[in-house]
């Protein structure tokens, strides 16, 4: 991990739906460089937390700072974080009408102004990184789900992001094409980019986590190394979590 330098931060962070309180005053700092697993049962906040991190969720009461810019309901604040955290969903939200190509170099040309042929380079030195040069021209549609979630990761890279955000992004794939799109996202952790990453996948948050969350019923748990995450845990409820996913 690289040096101790925060690059998220959340600082009693809550947020309600109507009268459900999704999140309960979550406090949590990434630093630079960190991969974080976030883990938890189905509606313990996870995925809501890493959806206020880019502002496709907003909060109501609390602080969120990233890499420095406030997270407010200002638009050039958004903007410019959104200009620098990359997001992975669970459904991959490939254009269908568009090539592979076109589907990564869209944004790079329409919001960083990239020339178009920069773009392309760009394009195809990401499409080999997430080894799938060879699916350039084709459609989403002609691609596995496995090979779509990679182009969705590579669109995501195209931004030159500082932070990825991962949704649980081999929720929806086949078992078989989960390994894939884990490699990919082990060479991001080598290469030090900060990830923020709602999973199950125990053997990756063993593997690449610097910290693995447990959060429950909109709180956060439990943060630990993985070793002790796994081998170790010191709440009750994690005790509980793992006994039902190990």
């Amino acid at each position: 991990m690289s040096e101790q330098k925060p690059i998220i931060i959340a600082d009693n962070v809550h947020k309600w739906y109507g009268k459900f309180h999704a999140l309960r005053g979550i406090s949590l700092t990434v630093n630079l460089g960190e991969v974080v697993v976030l883990m938890g049962p189905s509606g313990s906040g996870k995925s809501t937390l890493i959806r206020t991190f880019n502002a496709l969720e907003d909060y109501q009461k609390g602080k969120i700072e990233i890499d420095g810019i406030t997270l407010s309901h200002d638009l050039r604040n958004i903007e410019a974080i959104r200009r620098e955290v990359g997001m992975v969903f669970q459904q991959f939200n490939l254009f269908p009408h568009l090539t592979v190509i076109q589907n990564i170099t869209l944004a790079p040309i329409w919001v960083r102004h990239l020339p178009k042929v920069k773009a392309k380079e760009l394009a195809i030195q990401l499409l080999e990184r997430v080894g799938i040069l060879e699916q350039a021209y084709k459609y989403p549609g002609q691609l596995s789900g496995g090979q779509q979630q990679r182009v969705a990761i590579a669109r995501a890279l195209a931004m030159q992001p500082k932070i990825m955000l991962f949704d649980e992004p081999t929720s929806a794939l086949d078992p078989e094409m989960v390994r894939e799109v884990l490699e990919v996202m082990r060479s991001l952790a080598r290469d030090g980019m900060t990830m923020v990453v709602v999973t199950h996948e125990v053997g990756f948050a063993r593997e690449v986590a610097d910290r693995v969350i447990l959060m429950d019923n909109g709180n956060l748990v439990e943060s630990a190394t993985p070793d002790s995450f796994f081998n170790n845990p010191q709440e009750e409820r994690t005790r509980q979590f793992l006994s039902q996913i190990l």
